[in-house]
């Protein structure tokens, strides 16, 4: 019965230290790409490899009391005139001045060259200040403009560390 007990304390114990995940929604527009580079694939008329760097504002959206203020990405995609997939890193910046890292698979549907809707899953790497050691992962929902830009929404599960003790 002791043993029982033990354990249960200690279950109970492991729960308690272990930071819960938390749910974000957030959202945004990023605008056209300031870079933008392509090559033909060689196969297929309109199949292009491409190079993408640009900003993002963040309109909605809060990490650990911080709120989402800026980003910025850079991937490389492969391009049809009918669908496009690729990986890219976004980096956002914090209100605080801390920055979360993610890695993301982009996929979406194209028309005359534009994207019309698109998401992609994503994954945290990484952070720095007080987002340093978060974990987590989710997806996003985006919508071409006809202007270049798009329109972002995400939702991301994610766990910060547990603070250090005070000292």
């Amino acid at each position: 019965m002791k043993y029982k007990l033990l354990c249960l304390c200690a279950l109970f114990a492991f729960a308690a230290a272990t930071p819960a995940q938390t749910k974000n929604t957030f959202s945004g527009k990023c605008s056209k790409p300031d870079m933008t580079q392509s090559i033909p694939a060689g196969d297929k008329d309109g199949h292009v490899f491409m190079l993408q760097q640009g900003k993002c504002t963040t309109t909605t959206g809060e990490v650990g009391g911080a709120k989402s203020k800026e980003g910025v990405f850079a991937e490389h995609d492969d391009v049809t005139p009918t669908h496009m997939r690729g990986w890219g890193v976004y980096v956002e910046t914090y209100d605080s001045g801390d920055k979360i890292f993610y890695t993301y698979q982009p996929t979406g549907t194209m028309k005359d060259g534009a994207l019309v809707k698109g998401g992609n899953k994503h994954q945290i790497t990484g952070g720095t200040g007080k987002m340093k050691g978060i974990k987590g992962t989710g997806t996003c929902t985006s919508t071409g403009n006809p202007d270049g830009s798009l329109d972002y929404t995400c939702t991301t599960e994610y766990t910060l560390p547990a603070a250090a003790p005070a000292k």
